[in-house]
This record gives C-alpha cells, sequence and structure tokens, in this order.
C-alpha cells in the first residue's frame, strides 16, 4: 500500500491542562469506558437497533485467542441507552483471522434488523472482508476482498457502507482495484460483490470515507488523494469529490486544489432542504479545518472556518438533528485541545456544546473522532477515542433539548413497500399516516413498527400517534415511482 491508512493520523500529542471550559447548557454523561478486554479505541459512529440499543465497533482490543496483535483485533458492541455495554464479537476469533480484523468503520442497520460492516483487513486473503452481524452477536463473513488476481476487486476497506433502496449495500476500498488506488462497489445483503469503479490518479486516489446515498438515488463519496497534482514534491494530489450512480456511472464533481488540506475529507451529508453539507480536516481561513455547503454539480461555499478555540481538524461527517440544525465532532482543538462537540446552523452560526478533557485525568473522554447518532428518545450519543495508554475510549451521551422523534427505515420507498419505523413508547400506537394519508400498520415491540406506504401517500413526513402524543419524523419519507 502507498501509504499508512489510520483514523488517527489527525491526532496531535496533548497535555491536558486547566482551561477555561466554554459555557453550555448541556450536559455530557459518559455511558461506558473501555479498558481493551472489552474493546478500544472506538473511532466510528454508533447506530441504534430494533431494540433501542445502541451498537458500533472498536478499532482495537477484545479477547480473541488468535490475534498476534498486543492492542488487541476489534470487537462489535451493544450498549444500552443507560450504559450497560456487551461485547457481540472479538474479531480474529477464527483462525488466521478468517473472520475480519479491526474494523475501522461503524455499523450500517440494515431493513431486516442486522447490521453489516466492513474490517480493514482479514479475511480469506488478509485484505479486509464486508461482514453481518446479529443482535445476538451471531457474525457472517460476507466476503473477503483480494479474492481475484490482483486484487482486481479492493482491498483494505476503511469506510463502511450504506443500503440503497434496492437492498444493495455500497461502499469502497482504499486499495486494490485496476490501478492498485482504490474501489467502489456494490455488494448483495447474501455476499456477491460487484466492483464499480476503479480508481486511478485523475479521478481519485483511496476512498477512505463512506458513500452518502442522496435523494436522487445516486451517492456522493471523497478520496483521500489524486486529482490535481497540488504538491509538486510529492505529486500526490489534494483529493476529489464524485458522484456514482448505483449502476457504476462515475464522475468526478470536485478538484481540491490546496496542498495544506490534502486528504481527510469527511463524508457529505445532504440536508432535507438538498444541500450537501461536508467538513475538511484542513484548510479554511485558519488552516484548521472547515465546514462547506455543495450543491448537486459540486460548487463549494465555507460556511464556517475552524480558529482551534472552536475545534480544529474534524473528520466525522455531519448530523442533521430533528430541529433542523446540525451537529458534530472535532478531534482536536476546544478549551482543552482534546476536541469538542458542536452545533452549526445552516447559515453558519456555530456554537461549541462541548470541550472534552474537562474532568480530571479525562474521564469524560478525548479525541472524538466520529459522528454523533440522535437517537429516537432525542438525545445524541456518540465516542471518543481515548486519551489513556491503549486509546481505550469511551461512549457518551448529551442532551441539547430536543424530544423524541420515529425514524423510517428505509427513507423511501414505493406505495405498497414495507417499512420499518423506530421510536421509543411505541406500545398502543393508533395511527400512522404519510403527509396525511393512512397507513396500515402493525406495533411489532414498544420502539418498532411496521407501515405500508399507503395508497395516496407523497413525499413527506409520516407521524405516528402514540398514547403519549404524536411523534414525526426527523427525515422527510421520500415516496418513489
Amino acid at each position: 500500500m502507498r501509504f499508512v491508512i489510520t483514523k488517527t493520523v489527525l491526532l496531535v500529542a496533548a497535555f491536558c491542562v486547566a482551561a477555561v471550559i466554554t459555557s453550555s447548557a448541556q450536559t455530557l454523561t459518559t455511558l461506558a469506558s473501555f479498558n481493551g478486554t472489552n474493546g478500544s479505541g472506538p473511532a466510528a459512529s454508533l447506530v441504534e437497533g430494533f431494540d433501542g440499543d445502541l451498537y458500533g465497533t472498536t478499532s482495537y482490543g477484545g479477547s480473541s485467542a488468535n490475534c498476534t496483535q498486543s492492542r488487541g483485533c476489534g470487537t462489535v458492541f451493544k450498549i444500552t441507552p443507560a450504559g450497560t455495554i456487551t461485547t457481540l464479537h472479538n474479531f480474529c476469533a477464527q483462525a488466521n483471522c478468517r473472520d475480519g480484523q479491526f474494523p475501522t468503520a461503524g455499523l450500517v442497520l440494515a431493513t431486516n434488523g442486522n447490521f453489516y460492516g466492513t474490517t480493514l483487513s482479514g479475511g480469506a486473503s488478509g485484505e479486509g472482508t464486508v461482514f453481518e452481524i446479529a443482535p445476538t452477536g451471531k457474525l457472517i463473513t460476507l466476503y473477503s476482498f483480494c479474492a481475484h488476481t490482483n486484487c482486481a476487486d479492493g482491498s483494505a476497506p476503511v469506510a463502511g457502507l450504506v443500503q440503497a433502496t434496492n437492498g444493495s449495500f455500497y461502499g469502497t476500498t482504499s486499495a486494490g482495484g485496476t490501478y492498485g488506488d482504490g474501489t467502489a462497489f456494490a455488494i448483495t445483503a447474501t455476499g456477491t460483490l460487484t466492483t464499480l469503479h476503479s480508481f486511478g490518479f485523475s479521478d481519485g486516489v483511496a476512498p477512505l470515507e463512506g458513500l452518502t446515498l442522496a435523494i436522487s438515488g445516486n451517492l456522493y463519496g471523497s478520496t483521500f488523494e489524486g486529482g490535481n497534482i497540488c504538491n509538486v514534491n510529492e505529486f500526490q494530489g489534494c483529493g476529489t469529490i464524485f458522484e456514482i450512480t448505483p449502476a457504476g456511472k462515475y464522475t468526478t464533481l470536485f478538484k481540491f486544489e490546496d496542498p495544506t488540506t490534502t486528504g481527510n475529507y469527511a463524508p457529505l451529508l445532504q440536508a432535507t432542504n438538498g444541500t450537501f453539507y461536508g467538513m475538511e480536516s484542513g484548510g479554511g481561513t485558519y488552516d484548521y479545518g472547515r465546514v462547506f455547503t455543495m450543491t448537486a454539480t459540486g460548487s463549494l461555499t465555507t460556511l464556517h472556518s475552524f480558529d482551534n478555540t472552536d475545534g480544529a481538524y474534524p473528520q466525522a461527517p455531519l448530523v442533521q438533528a430533528s430541529n433542523g440544525n446540525f451537529y458534530g465532532t472535532t478531534p482536536n482543538g476546544g478549551a482543552n485541545s482534546y476536541g469538542t462537540i458542536f452545533e452549526i446552523t445552516a447559515s453558519g452560526t456555530l456554537t461549541t456544546l462541548y470541550s472534552f478533557c474537562s474532568q480530571t485525568g479525562c474521564t469524560d473522554g478525548a479525541y472524538p473522532q466520529a459522528a454523533l447518532l440522535q437517537g429516537t428518545n432525542g438525545t445524541f450519543y456518540g465516542t471518543t477515542a481515548g486519551a489513556c495508554t491503549v486509546d481505550c475510549g469511551t461512549v457518551f451521551s448529551i442532551s441539547v433539548g430536543l424530544g423524541p422523534f420515529v425514524e423510517t427505515l428505509p427513507t423511501s420507498g414505493r406505495i405498497g413497500t414495507k417499512i420499518v419505523i423506530l421510536g421509543n413508547n411505541l406500545t398502543g400506537s393508533t395511527s400512522v399516516t404519510f403527509k396525511g394519508a393512512t397507513a396500515a400498520f402493525t406495533v411489532v415491540s414498544d420502539g418498532e413498527i411496521t407501515a405500508t406506504v399507503p395508497t395516496g401517500a407523497t413525499t413527506g413526513t409520516v407521524t405516528v400517534v402514540t398514547p403519549t402524543g404524536a411523534l414525526k419524523s426527523n427525515s422527510i419519507f421520500r415516496v418513489t415511482k
């Protein structure tokens, strides 16, 4: 491989010092701390399951006897909103790590209630895997990369997956492919993989971040290097932003030109207004990174430049909350130099909500590298990569006063399609409507409803009437033809 791939390349050595903490009304609660045996270094976002619990991965740690790495080979875990943590799988549990090792990305919840993810290495060829894991912890390796000559199918997937409306999953590999610079791929739930695109220098090198599924049904992503030659000494390129259709038609939308910002572009988020929002881990007015907006055709506008006091070097995507504002993390900067949680409006007003290492010994965590998750109870959940000698890390929650909502899975579908609605206290619900059109539904559990997109439904908000009041979906449900 041409470079060392790691989710922690931006973390810098720092010492926690006494400092004035940014004033805020928010309270952060540390739900769990990793200790190596139960995982270490969670660098990916959490996902809420059908049962209301949270699921995630740690890049290192675990107790597999087959793992020869001193820091462990990684885990899949679940944690209740109250903080009870359970290890579901220790990677490298099989001989020669055929089940994979080092899951650097998070999980995606599929419509069948199981989770899908990737590992950076391990598998039959040692070049990474795609796996499925049930909430009970049963893991199936769906695909081992480098199954083709010269790794034409790709190798070393750093990023996670996204499930499209056709049921297939889409992702990227950081290396392999026709030119050795990575691939974009599709894989079915049963493990049939199709390479959609092989990256080469002109259209980008090494896509390290996940793909974003847009309202149009197409996918958007970024590359670590390639594109324009912006560094005459190394000729590595500054990275690109691209669009790819589910069928594999590829378009380069934007080529970065500033050598101070080479690589490390966070995944894009498409907001409910159709605009894309993204972050760079460098550049901006102060070279500490920026938040930008992007049109579907690739026109970028800076929304906010970080100045270190309000955070530095963002590397996780934003999340749009139920109030319409955006929330994110930075792994560095803030009052104590150990990272921040922030809120930013669509017009660019940024508020620092929390600065990490605010507690003695950094017991509240440090270096948050992952995106936040807004649970259906309205609370945000996240992880920190850690501040102990082996980067143990934490899981935390933070409330900003937002109320509960419901979430649809998927977020689009045709009339007659059965979908899943996730939420809290759904038992006894009396009505489900799609922008006013009444739907047939079944309450499966206190946190899950299945509903059929009704005749007459149009694109809009899904509303569930529960015994305690009406809950609206946090995103628009798009009715497709």
